[in-house]
């Protein structure tokens, strides 16, 4: 039984799709106006281990990732500059280019991390037909009304609003910094703009659509959309109106999610998602990742130090997606000995394939089951590694494993080295102290050999021996 820590309901629950064995999976996506540092790679890789997961457990699932290439604010809150328009000016560019520039960052470092691609990558200046008709059924409805500046949703109109964000209106009445744009005809500061007209402090936007919307400050409706409306026009059309599950970054649960969830279902009068996850943050050495202190790390930045970036995904697998988890580049080398080990210990199972261990595959079952642990998964393959299983065996469960670890452990190749005559001969006195059970004797000699910048790392069959970069 698939269970699922439900972040609005507030506690685990029993998986139950909307229709048999398929699952509709929206994740959230990048703004493409910079390249995503590991905090927000983190988030697509435990995604694609959960979509992993699924797959595993038999299910079929149709997965959607959004591209944000406009309208997501330099705050969340409606306030501050276009961060699309922010990077252009930055680097002289068009907004467009900015968005293609770091999507193909994005796209190559997924690929990298070994992430399957989505069903759909849904941009979304690609669906704002979808958007500007979602906006229209929430004015017709009486969700949403229309100033000169934009339009907004009325949370009023959606007493549930007060449920997922835990506060009450009158809170949100006196909280600072829910004003917004400086618009007198907003009615509640905690209305959120679903529609900027081209005017007031977005009289310059460089990305904007005409609408059928009306302002006395702009002709045809010009204007673009607001970042809330995106997520939940885009899942629409490619999933329908209710999702099986909707997963994105805790810091999304007090307005991004709320928000969508609110005009959603205004919009489409049945629930939104049926089961929201959210990942925890990961920090840098205790702290948030900060540019300005250089700890805003890509992908880029480990690999120039020697990383394969599937040490990243390994790293990433120590710690459950609700988890905070601390980087540090001692964790990071932690890590890679661990990965590096992991590939030995399967080299050392040589080629040939057996069985899939029914036992270890239902203790592997119970584990990714379990609000996909991923720790634990990784416990069970330490464990039959360990076990006495035929190697035939273990390496075809192992194999089978990595369909959800998606470690690559398949393509694993031997590194041909050729080792010179001395520690050749450091290696086999060695392999013959260990025969002898002269542990103290077989110890000095690793140290010996480590000295002259090789490294040997015993499997429970053979040494394997590499040299130090």
């Amino acid at each position: 039984m698939l269970k699922l820590y439900n972040t609005f309901a507030k506690k685990l629950e029993e998986f139950k799709p909307i229709k048999k064995n398929l699952v509709n999976f929206y994740s959230c996506g990048p703004t493409v106006y910079w390249t995503q540092h590991i905090g927000n790679l983190r988030a697509v890789v435990l995604a694609d281990f959960m979509v992993r997961s699924l797959k595993y457990l038999g299910y079929k699932v149709k997965l959607v990732r959004n591209i944000t290439d406009v309208g997501h604010l330099t705050s969340d809150e409606d306030q501050g500059e276009d961060k699309l328009e922010k990077g252009a000016k930055r680097e002289n560019l068009t907004p467009e280019e900015i968005a293609q520039k770091y999507a193909s960052i994005y796209f190559a470092d997924l690929s990298k991390l070994n992430v399957i691609e989505p069903d759909v990558v849904a941009w979304a200046t690609k669906h704002v037909k979808e958007m500007i008709a979602m906006i229209q059924t929430l004015l017709d409805n009486g969700y949403a009304y229309s100033t000169d500046l934009a339009i907004y949703f009325d949370i009023l109109k959606f007493p549930d609003y007060e449920k997922l964000t835990g506060q009450s209106f009158e809170e949100k009445q006196s909280g600072a910094g829910r004003g917004g744009v400086d618009d007198p005809g907003k009615k509640h500061p905690a209305d959120f703009a679903i529609w900027f007209f081209k005017a007031g402090e977005h009289k310059n936007a460089l990305q904007t659509w005409p609408s059928p919307f009306e302002s006395k400050l702009v002709e045809k409706g010009e204007g673009f959309p607001g970042w809330h409306i995106e997520c939940s026009a885009m899942a629409k059309k490619h999933l329908g109106d209710t999702l099986d599950i909707h997963m994105g970054g805790i810091e999304h649960t007090g307005i991004h999610h709320p928000n969508e969830i609110a005009q959603s279902e205004a919009a489409n009068g049945v629930t939104f998602s049926n089961y929201w996850l959210h990942n925890e943050h990961l920090t840098v050495a205790g702290g948030k990742m900060s540019k300005s202190e250089g700890t805003s790390y890509a992908l880029s930045d480990l690999e120039a130090k020697g990383y394969d970036p599937l040490v990243l995904r390994f790293f990433f697998m120590q710690a459950n997606y609700r988890s905070k988890q601390n980087f540090t580049w001692e964790a990071l080398d932690a890590a890679k000995n661990g990965y590096e080990h992991l590939q030995n210990q399967i080299l050392s199972l040589g080629s040939k394939k057996g069985k899939v261990d029914k036992t270890f595959k239902d203790k592997f079952i119970e584990k990714i089951s379990d609000d996909f642990n991923t720790s634990q998964a990784l416990a069970v393959v330490k464990e039959l590694l360990k076990s006495d299983l035929d190697v035939k065996d273990k390496l075809a469960t192992v194999l089978d494993f990595d369909k959800v670890l998606g470690l690559d452990l398949d393509k694993i190749k031997k590194e041909k080295i050729k080792l010179p005559k001395e520690i050749e001969d450091l290696v086999k006195q060695r392999e013959k102290a260990r025969a002898e059970k002269d542990w103290q004797k077989s110890d000095e000699l690793r140290d010996e050999i480590s000295e002259l910048g090789y490294l040997v790392e015993d499997t429970s069959e053979v040494q394997v021996v590499k040299k130090k970069h």
